[in-house]
């Protein structure tokens, strides 16, 4: 992060300390939390939880989940990174073209594994001290599978860890390697052995069956207890006939052992709640960037740091102070200027029910929580819990609702089934609906896959939103993963969905949005790596015709929608800038009746910026509201010609915003802290003179009454030091 960016978000930080906001109450199960007292009085929030990382390699980390990563260790609070292989490749720490690299050196995979532990630790002591050459306390620590683990502490900044799990990794992107994550999952091989990287404190080799190494890294999640997990995309899909994944083997699989132990550390009670955000990694590749240039050069820099660039031997190893591969091109394939989620970019996920009750929802614990505000003028309560998935099941990141004509919630998600085999493993799309509006929820039901020929189960089937008609029909949306849209439909209100429907579009990235004007016509957008595409009702009731092409230019992936005047304002982030753009999209077509001949697709005004620096991920929107990451990656909401344009906050988060818009023009902002709470904020409505600002975002539940966890979480965090 360059001097600047460290300024300005220490000096957004610095203003209340992190003890200053307390801790969220936790409520475990089918009962309430403990609601705030009357009128509490409003702490500001800044970043507080304990985050954890775990990655395959040394570098996906500072690739895939950067500028995340580094904007976490500048909070302060306790972050953590897990590498579950050594990372050795093939023992050559030199450039990958083979006209640079010298046949007389001998293959050395220790060394190799040390050379890239030696850039990682120096990346990290320059994101969290400026000094490449911070001192690290390097200890072996057993793992509850009957291995060792090597665990380094950053003495100028202890709550920075890494710990090096050195399994053997696979040697080959998509070769079919038994020795290799892949094939212990598979059951190809008994056990995998372990690569330790010369000069580890780790002295013994070791090997894992599968289920050890499920539960070594349960028992890595158990040591740190974390609020919020990072990992990478277990499902990424495959590229080409010949079966080449569209991803490394060793992300994809080694993000299949971490669910697995996900849903076995969930069983612990001496937890916090978590959630889990999912990363695309060498997918970004095609897809165009999502950093403004700054974010972007700052990544940069750290990655060139990890390669030991200038090569200049500061770190006195024979091996080597970075990874000499990754210096022939630190961008990666253009990784450098990006940075995507494979799952939790809905920003439908809080929503009004019966008049003046708002419900929010999150993946919590591989469970799906809920809070609730009962009324205007009440405290908002929770989290509760939906009743849970079958077992072996858990929940992906990422949950929207739709709410039907009487005011019942339906809450719709993505649903892992791990099993007890590797044929077993698979994704499929679920939802639960309230009994009676008001009332609790029914169980899951599941609508299953479009993708009914996914015996490898990698495929990079999306996430479900889902629209209502007035007679309370629900249809599910689907991109699957062809890069097409795929619909389920009810024939009647509460009755079983129908088959699968194919309608069209061509390399869809991100997930559909929809929304329904005011004259109740139906649109439906979704996201290419070039433009956006549309599906639009002609009238109210008709079936949707599509897809239409918009003339949008590309969006970073990324899209949300809702209904606005006579149409849907649609809002997306553009490629390289970051920057926060919305259109107004109509309908010419009479609202009685559909048009005669051909539907035509909707008319977009010209896109209009909202100002304001970078920023990436989502947007939510409301009314006049909006709001997402600036360029910080805080919190932040913007309002229309104000100064300055975005109003930021003090706080990280993970997934993405939603927003609500009340009826004098209130509008509410919501996010997922990375102490897995839920935080809001309030703005006024929209007023030609002196505008107000928005209200600081704050917990929605009061620390009033502290879970013992909790309370031992608090007293192990530092004082809030900066940078």
């Amino acid at each position: 992060m360059s001097l600047a960016s460290r300024t300005r978000l220490a000096a957004l930080l610095a203003a209340l300390t992190v003890g200053a906001a307390g801790v969220t109450t936790w409520a475990h199960g089918d009962t309430d939390a403990h609601p705030a007292a009357p009128h509490a009085p409003l702490r500001p929030s800044v970043t507080e939880g304990t985050v954890l990382q775990l990655v395959a390699h040394p570098d996906d980390d500072l690739f895939f989940m950067n500028p995340d990563l580094s904007r976490s260790i500048s909070t302060g609070i306790k972050v953590t990174t897990v590498y579950l292989t050594a990372g050795e490749s093939d023992g050559r720490n030199e450039a990958r073209s083979p006209h640079l690299q010298d046949p007389a050196r001998p293959a050395d995979h220790a060394a190799y594994a040390e050379a890239r532990q030696n850039g990682i630790r120096a990346a990290y002591a320059e994101m969290a001290t400026g000094r490449r050459t911070s001192t690290w306390q390097r200890t072996s620590i057993p793992t509850a599978g009957g291995g060792s683990a090597e665990v380094d502490v950053l003495l100028d900044r202890p709550e920075v860890n890494l710990v090096w799990m050195q399994m053997r990794e696979a040697r080959s992107i998509s070769g079919d390697n038994p020795d290799s994550l892949r094939g212990l999952w598979d059951g190809k091989i008994p056990a995998l052995g372990s690569q330790l990287a010369s000069h580890t404190p780790v002295t013994t080799p070791f090997t894992y069956t599968k289920d050890q190494a499920v539960q070594a890294i349960a028992g890595i999640l158990a040591r740190y207890k974390p609020t919020t997990i990072r990992t990478q995309d277990p499902t990424p899909g495959r590229t080409r006939p010949d079966g080449a994944f569209h991803d490394h083997q060793d992300h994809m699989y080694g993000a299949r052992f971490v669910q697995a132990a996900t849903e076995r550390y969930a069983a612990l009670t001496d937890r916090p709640h978590f959630s889990v955000q999912n990363y695309v990694s060498y997918p970004n590749s095609s897809l165009p960037p999502t950093l403004d240039a700054k974010a972007a050069e700052e990544k940069l820099g750290y990655l060139k740091t990890y390669a030991w660039s200038d090569h200049q031997d500061w770190c006195g190893s024979p091996a080597g102070c970075g990874d000499r591969k990754t210096a022939t091109r630190p961008t990666g394939a253009g990784w450098n200027q990006t940075i995507r989620y494979s799952r939790g970019e809905s920003t439908t996920w809080m929503t009004e029910g019966t008049p003046g009750r708002l419900h929010a929802f999150a993946a919590l614990d591989g469970q799906m929580a809920h809070w609730t505000r009962p009324g205007p003028t009440a405290d908002w309560q929770g989290p509760r819990f939906l009743p849970a998935t079958a077992p072996g099941t858990t929940l992906d990141a990422g949950v929207s609702t739709a709410r039907l004509p009487d005011g019942r919630i339906a809450v719709l998600a993505t649903r892992t089934t791990l099993g007890t085999t590797a044929q077993d493993y698979r994704r499929d799309t679920v939802y639960a609906l309230q009994s009676a509006p008001g009332a609790g929820f029914g169980p899951w039901h599941s609508l299953g896959t479009p993708d009914t020929g996914d015996t490898s189960a990698t495929t990079a089937t999306g996430a479900p939103t889902a629209a209502v008609d007035t007679t309370g029909r629900i249809t599910v949306y689907v991109r699957d993963s062809r890069r097409t849209l795929r619909a389920r439909t009810q024939p009647a209100p509460d009755t079983a969905f129908g088959p699968w429907q194919t309608l069209g579009g061509t390399a869809l990235q991100g997930d559909p949005v929809t929304a329904t004007d005011r004259a109740g016509r139906r649109h439906l957008y979704a996201a290419t790596d070039r433009t956006v595409l549309a599906w639009t009702q002609p009238a109210p009731g008709a079936p949707l015709a599509g897809p239409f092409p918009t003339g949008l230019p590309a969006t970073t992936g990324v899209l949300s929608a809702t209904a606005h005047d006579d149409g849907v304002r649609l809002s997306f982030r553009r490629p390289g800038t970051g920057t926060v753009t919305t259109t107004l999209a109509t309908i010419t077509a009479p609202a009685a009746a559909p048009a005669a001949g051909p539907a035509a697709g909707p008319v977009l005004s010209p896109p209009a910026d909202a100002g304001g620096e970078g920023g990436y991920g989502a947007v939510g929107t409301a009314g006049h509201l909006l709001t997402g990451r600036a360029a910080t990656g805080t919190a932040a909401v913007t309002l229309p010609g104000q100064t300055p344009a975005w109003h930021e906050s003090q706080m990280l988060y993970t997934g993405a915003p939603a927003a609500l818009t009340a009826p004098d023009g209130t509008g509410l902002a919501a996010a997922l802290g990375l102490d897995a709470g839920l935080h809001l904020t309030t703005t006024p409505p929209p007023a030609p003179t002196a505008p107000a600002p928005p209200a600081p975002w704050h917990r929605a539940i009061a620390p009033t009454a502290l879970a013992p966890t909790a309370l031992a979480q608090a007293a192990r965090r530092p004082s809030g030091r900066q940078r």
